[in-house]
Parts: structure tokens; C-alpha cells; sequence
């Protein structure tokens, strides 16, 4: 079975801490485990992960420096992000690999994503990226950079980029002989290097496009039997923080769109990652959201949130 694995920041760095890398390697000790189980019991495994804290602190570090070394575009920052992450994602499952005596090697592909220039994203910036600042400080540096900033609900102001929809993956033939090869591939990282197409010519923008949803354009492209999302929840619920919240073990199509519509899932946590399942199966695949810590059974139906026709 091929599946592709989306995984949660909870995967590659403790929620609370300070984002070093020796943080950041301890955090995937674990993952790395679950992983494993999945390889030891004959998945053939494609990786996807997000990228925001990380991109954060290269944006915040380029703020910090920036009067001595020119700042780097939205697109080379989400490269950089990739090879650092895929780095030490495939350091570290290839390491619990090695200890099982498992001959499957761990491969990290810088991926671009087309998305469409005239895209109604690039119109209403809305992703979050970076440090948080007092409205005065976020205007000077509006100022200054010519940066979209949105207040958040924490009263304090962020930079806003677009979020477009992902099309294609520019690298998406050679990915699919990687995977075929045998070996795990960690693709897309961060959504992918978000770039658009004129002329037969490829050009990095402004943008982060949405981890999720390019989880489900990277199933579709390499044939997975299944899409699994994993995070540091054991399965969705309607009605979440209320006296009246259910768990969903099984989710038909028609009712996640119901859910969706009613705003059951916000669109800055659960809501794309219900779309990138419903997508998936939409498609002719299967797809779940659950605990990463429960990778092997979540797989095997015995846990999460699976998304149905």
C-alpha cells in the first residue's frame, strides 16, 4: 500500500519551546518511531510536513539582520525550510531504519507547486507567517517593506501573504520514480515552493501555499491507496470545545461538506485538513485524520477520523 503522511508541527517541534535544532531532533524521535512501524509493515511512504514556525523564525531572523544582509523572498525562504526540515525528517527515520535492520532509504526532493497568478489569493493576502508586533512597529515596517500586516485575535498585528490553491507539482514525474524506486521520499514540504508558469518559464511569488492541500495534490500525483493527515489529535470533532462535542469516527463526503459550510472546522486548524480528505476521496482514494502517535492503527482503521464516500 503507498500512503502519503502529512505531518502536524507537533511532529517536528515541541508546541512550547525555543525551536532549536537539538529541540527539533528530540520531537522527531518519536515521529520517527511511528513512521517506522509504518515502513516495517510493508507501506510504501511518502512524507509531507508543515513549515510555519520554521519560516517564521527565518523571516524574524531576516527582520534582525536586515540592515546588513538583503532579505530573501517568500519562495527561497519556503526552499530553505524545506531542505532544513527534510534534512532532519530523513536523518532521523533513516537512523530508526538503520536500528531495524530496514534496507528502505530516506530521500528529501525540493518541490515547486504551480499555483495560478491570478489566483483571488494574491488579492486578499490572509496567511499568518512570522513574529507578531504592536500595531505601531508593524506599521513602520509596512512602511518601510511595503508588508501586509492583518490584526490577529490576539490583538497583536502579523504579516499576511496569499494563500493560493495548489495546480500541479512542477517535479511531480521524478517523484513518482522516486516512490516507485522503493525508497521513503519527503515531498512538498511547507505546501511546496509556491511558483507560477508564463511561457514555459517557472517564477517563485509571494505566497505559502496551505500544507493540506498539497498533501492531497501529492496523493493524487504519486497514486497513494491513502492519504493520512497526522496530528496531536486522535480523531475530529463536531462541536469541538463545546459540552456537545462528538468524535467522528467515520465522516461520509456529504455530511464533511455539511460541516464545512457550517463552519465547523476553523480555517486555521481542522478546516483544511477536512478539505485535503474530502478532496482525496473525491479523487478515489482514502483518507484520515488521527494521532501520529497511532500512525499503524489509523491505518488500519482502528483509530481516527476516516472520510468515506
Amino acid at each position: 500500500m503507498r500512503v502519503v503522511v502529512a505531518l502536524g508541527g507537533n511532529a517536528l517541534s515541541p508546541a512550547r519551546g525555543d525551536g532549536s535544532v537539538e529541540e527539533m531532533r528530540t520531537a522527531l524521535l518519536d515521529t520517527a518511531r511511528a513512521l517506522a512501524d509504518l515502513v516495517a509493515g510493508g507501506t510504501s511512504l511518502v512524507l509531507t510536513h508543515g513549515n510555519g514556525p520554521q519560516v517564521g523564525r527565518l523571516l524574524l531572523q531576516q527582520e534582525l539582520a536586515a540592515d546588513r544582509v538583503p532579505p530573501m523572498p517568500m519562495d527561497v525562504c519556503g526552499a530553505l525550510s524545506q531542505g532544513q526540515l527534510g534534512y532532519l525528517v530523513a536523518q532521523a527515520l533513516d537512523n530508526e531504519l538503520r536500528d531495524r535492520s530496514l534496507g528502505t532509504r530516506v530521500l528529501t526532493l525540493v518541490t515547486q507547486v504551480v499555483v495560478d497568478g491570478r489566483d483571488p489569493a494574491f488579492r486578499r493576502p490572509s496567511k499568518p507567517v512570522g513574529p507578531s508586533y504592536e500595531r505601531q512597529q508593524a506599521q513602520e515596517i509596512a512602511h518601510v517593506t511595503g508588508y501586509v500586516f492583518a490584526i490577529q485575535p490576539d490583538g497583536r498585528w502579523r504579516r499576511v501573504v496569499a494563500s493560493p490553491l495548489p495546480l500541479s507539482i512542477v517535479e511531480e514525474g521524478p517523484l513518482r520514480a522516486l516512490v516507485d524506486s522503493g525508497h521513503v521520499v519527503v515531498a512538498a514540504g511547507g505546501g511546496g515552493v509556491p511558483v507560477v508558469e508564463h511561457d514555459g518559464r517557472l517564477r517563485g511569488v509571494e505566497a505559502v501555499v496551505d500544507k493540506d492541500r498539497t498533501a492531497a495534490l501529492l496523493a493524487t500525483a504519486v497514486g497513494a491507496d491513502a492519504l493520512l493527515v497526522l496530528t496531536e489529535v486522535p480523531r475530529v470533532q463536531a462541536g469541538f470545545g463545546t459540552p456537545d462535542a462528538e468524535e467522528l469516527a467515520e465522516v461520509p463526503l456529504a455530511r464533511a461538506r455539511e460541516l464545512l459550510a457550517a463552519g465547523e472546522f476553523p480555517e486555521g486548524s481542522m478546516g483544511p485538513k477536512v478539505e485535503a480528505c474530502v478532496a482525496f476521496v473525491e479523487a478515489g482514494g482514502r483518507a484520515a485524520i488521527g494521532a501520529l502517535d497511532q500512525a499503524a492503527d489509523v491505518l488500519a482503521g482502528r483509530a481516527g477520523t476516516w472520510f468515506t464516500p
